[in-house]
């Protein structure tokens, strides 16, 4: 880390602000919105089209990030961030603001969403060396969730002081939405201080017509392939997506929202630190097998939480899962990063992130029938477990032959 050049250093800064801030508005996004008077249904449209065109949007940007410049497409998500907020915080005309929502990037769950991810993470495999790749992006992803943390915070505890000041609870959290719009303004700002160093230099001798609409040529089987296994991998997720999760221990156990809190504040703080083991493993073992050797345990162990007595039970081994299920975040990264084109990474990022977002988009619906069904509620985590360790074996299979550079070296 101590020797990141400036350019990684921007994309840490940009990435911690952007995480601030989607992890802010994730607080208040649903509370605003019902408070300028949209109803249930309304809101829930609302956000279920924001999802959709975030990942339309990020598909258009990342796919032709390598060709049209990095640094423009990160400056065009970062004006469309802040549009989105603005038109948020200003109207309360729901059709402005599902007009704001499609086309611009608005995160209600707290996650990445919009072309920043693939192109920061294609940005910083290029100024890195190979052999600290994986290590960069384990740190990238740590300062994220913290990033998240720390944003949820600060928006429960301004607002919360904001209200306690007689100011009206709308205009409380609509500071958070102005603040979010303000956010995308200062990382337009910083991505125009991006250097040349962080782009990739086209390869001549590749046609035009080689090259697919999705931006990638030569890679495009590993990619397709990889973006299949990656949406499988995240249907599963999408089973116990963290409410949904939260609400399980709520059904099953009766904890309430604030025990539930600190349940799921500390397994993300173990997962977050969980992700700096995973390069020390990588470098030992190879990048596919620390994500496929990590992985499946933290799956079995997904499988088994319904199945014991008893909330500190239960909650030990969710501690348990947590603080090995996100090794295979940075080595995923990383691997996809190292196995295609330079000149195809932003787009082999954004398509294998938006076929994890599509897959992640459909499970939940599923959840909820179950849910409904008290005898079924333990199902989820069957699914779930089972679709993910399918994966783990696929993946394993299909990729353990297929090594990056410098393994083979």
């Amino acid at each position: 880390m101590r020797d990141l050049p400036p350019d990684g250093r921007l994309l840490f800064l940009t990435r911690f602000i952007r995480l601030f801030s989607y992890g802010a508005l994730s607080v208040v996004l649903v509370f605003y919105l019902t408070g300028l008077g949209l109803s249930e249904t309304q809101t829930g449209l609302l956000l279920t089209l924001t999802l959709l065109g975030d990942t339309a949007i990020s598909l258009g940007l990342t796919t032709q990030a390598d060709r049209i410049g990095r640094r423009r497409m990160l400056i065009a998500g970062a004006v469309l961030m802040s549009g989105a907020g603005l038109t948020f915080a200003f109207t309360h005309n729901f059709l402005f603001l599902l007009a704001a929502g499609t086309l611009g990037v608005i995160s209600p769950s707290g996650n990445e969403v919009g072309p920043f991810l693939p192109i920061e993470q294609a940005a910083l495999s290029h100024v890195v060396s190979a052999g600290e790749r994986t290590t960069i992006l384990a740190w990238y992803a740590l300062a994220g969730a913290l990033a998240t943390a720390v944003g949820s915070l600060f928006a429960g505890v301004v607002t919360q002081a904001l209200e306690k000041a007689t100011v009206p609870v709308i205009s409380s959290q609509r500071a958070i939405v102005v603040l979010y719009a303000a956010m995308g303004v200062v990382l337009g700002l910083l991505f125009r201080r991006l250097s040349p160093a962080a782009e990739v230099r086209q390869d001549k001798s590749i046609a035009g017509g080689q090259r697919t609409l999705l931006g990638i040529g030569a890679s495009r089987g590993v990619v397709f392939r990889l973006s299949g296994l990656f949406a499988l991998d995240a249907f599963g997720g999408g089973f116990i997506v963290q409410s949904l999760a939260a609400y399980w221990f709520y059904l099953r156990f009766g904890v309430d929202p604030a025990t539930l809190g600190g349940i799921f504040f500390g397994a993300n703080v173990l997962a977050g630190l969980s992700a700096l083991v995973a390069p020390r493993l990588a470098n030992r073992f190879g990048l596919i097998r620390t994500m496929v050797f990590t992985h499946l345990p933290s799956n079995i162990l997904l499988v088994l939480i319904p199945l014991m007595p008893n909330l500190p039970i239960a909650v030990f081994t969710l501690f348990l899962r947590f603080s090995i299920s996100q090794m295979d975040v940075p080595t995923r990264q990383s691997y996809t990063m190292a196995i295609v084109r330079p000149d195809e990474r932003s787009a082999a990022a954004g398509i294998t992130g938006v076929a994890r977002t599509t897959g992640a988009a459909l499970a939940p619906v599923f959840t909820g029938l179950l849910f409904a069904r008290p005898a079924l509620i333990n199902l989820p985590f069957f699914i779930a477990g089972t679709l993910k360790i399918a994966y783990d074996l696929l993946l394993y299979r299909a990729f353990v032959r297929i090594q990056p550079p410098e393994e083979v070296r």
